[in-house]
């Protein structure tokens, strides 16, 4: 029997029974302090502080990364693998992950992932709570502030590509984010029949690490509403009908078993559908913007040797391409009166094999 249909009437009942429900606190205002207030290891010590003097008023301004890409693709990873680089700190922005509760629904960095780089906006909304684009930009501009400050490099990483645009093109004051940072744009890209086997691949392995079961012990039949909060997760409302039929005692059998397996085919569509949304969004922002896209096919096509094709076909580039942004006044930056920009997204190469050292 495959892994997912493990979790019978039975087993959600005791889940729902002896794990706690999200029942949170209110966030404090300031969500990015409480974060920075917790005790993190950190990586190496940063390089200098990197400022550069071109903008419009010939001001002074900090540098940042921005690392875009569809679910699935490795934002997350690049954001860590760049920030261990550059003594950087991540800052998310994804608009599920910034919630508390079903990490794995949201597939929300590990520890381990993290390597001891510090994340701000993660896990630190109340699952009900709205955390709207306009909040994103208020807190992640204050979280990248504090982060340059300290002589760090913020890497603002995650899927929602519209907490990304507020934060670079939004507010009151216009750009005000792009007043303080010159901004480096990655995107992570792999063809949609590529993704689409690949997210299908990373349903089962979430269910296979317990999503049915966090669901379930976080379920309320009471809740009808999946549009707010963290209940907007991908997994949340696929799996309501089952659950409900479960606490309803629907017992264990093939009913159950059909229910369970029509849930999980509705995540994996939902999934794909999220990664084309995802990927059209992008491709508009980079006929805004000065995007740098790396195609990452290859490591998705690969099996045991995906870690060295992760490190030559997208670490690699990426590093020297920050490398240059950082350090040589190269990268691409973007400024209000920038109008030379590409109308083809510029792909960079990987670098030999022979030359990864990341």
């Amino acid at each position: 029997m495959p892994l997912y249909l493990a979790p019978t009437a039975a087993i959600v009942a005791s889940a729902a029974a002896t794990l706690p429900r999200l029942v949170l606190p209110p966030p404090p205002i300031d969500v990015w302090r409480l974060e920075r207030g917790m005790s993190l290891p950190m990586p190496p010590a940063p390089p200098p502080l990197v400022i550069s003097t071109n903008n419009k008023h010939g001001s002074a301004k900090h540098k940042a990364v921005v690392v875009m890409g569809a679910t699935g693709t490795g934002k997350s990873r690049l954001a860590v693998d760049l920030a261990l680089a550059f003594g950087g700190e991540v800052i998310n922005s994804d608009k599920i992950q910034v919630h508390a509760g079903l990490d794995v629904a949201t597939n929300k960095v590990t520890e381990a992932e993290r390597a001891g780089v510090p994340h701000h906006l993660l896990g630190v909304a109340h699952p009900d709570a709205e955390f709207t684009a306009a909040d994103f930009r208020r807190e992640a501009s204050r979280a990248a502030a504090a982060v340059a400050a300290h002589g760090r490099v913020p890497v603002v990483a995650g899927g929602s590509n519209t907490f990304v645009e507020e934060l670079v093109d939004g507010g009151e004051r216009g750009a005000a984010f792009r007043d303080t940072f010159d901004l480096c744009f990655l995107w992570v890209d792999v063809p949609l029949p590529v993704l689409h086997a690949h997210v299908a691949r990373r349903v089962e392995d979430m269910l296979a690490r317990g999503l049915v079961g966090e669901v379930a012990a976080a379920f309320d039949p009471r809740r009808t509403d999946y549009s707010r909060g963290v209940w907007r997760a991908i997994g949340a409302p696929e799996l309501d009908a089952y659950l409900r039929w479960s606490v309803a005692g629907g017992g264990e059998g093939e009913d159950g078993e059909r229910m369970l397996a029509a849930a999980v085919e509705e995540i994996k569509a939902n999934t794909r559908r999220l990664a084309c949304r995802q990927r059209a969004k992008i491709q508009r922002l980079a006929r805004m913007w000065r995007v740098r896209r790396v195609d990452a096919t290859e490591v998705f096509r690969r099996g045991g040797d995906a870690d060295e094709a992760w490190r030559r076909v997208v670490a690699a580039p990426c590093v020297e391409v920050v490398r240059s942004f950082l350090h040589d006044g190269g990268g691409d930056a973007v400024d209000d009166d920038d109008d030379d920009l590409p109308t083809e997204v510029p792909v960079f190469a990987p670098a030999p094999a022979a030359a990864v050292a990341v």
